[in-house]
């Protein structure tokens, strides 16, 4: 059963879409822990799309993503497509990393990083 996150659907859905582009285009965040742990697995499946390369592959991750900037001449899903899903060609899975850091000041929520392998 996936993470609530405290949020309806549409919110939650939302927020994993904002995160994963962004994952993509910094290669890593720092979120509470929950958040991380649900992002990996959006965010290895969008990898996974990238590494099929297909159209089809990419009008399902181009769905998903936000159309973000990566850098000037580059979207996410440019990104994801072309350095991304080359790196790990010969990887089976295991694209990102979640490493715990401990309790936030303000509300003690337990915070994590999350980065690409």
């Amino acid at each position: 059963m996936a993470r609530k996150l405290g949020r309806t659907t549409d919110q939650r859905l939302a927020l994993l879409r904002n995160l994963a582009s962004d994952l993509i285009i910094h290669e890593r965040l720092e979120t509470t822990e929950a958040k991380a742990k649900e992002l990996k697995s959006v965010v290895d499946k969008m990898i996974t799309l990238g590494k099929r390369g297909d159209l089809h592959a990419r009008r399902q991750a181009a769905a998903f993503l936000y159309k973000k900037e990566a850098n000037e001449e580059d979207t996410v899903l440019q990104k994801l497509f072309n350095d991304v899903a080359k790196r790990y060609e010969d990887r089976q899975g295991g694209y990102t990393r979640v490493l715990k850091l401990g309790e936030r000041q303000g509300d003690g929520a337990k915070m994590a990083i999350i980065e690409l392998v």
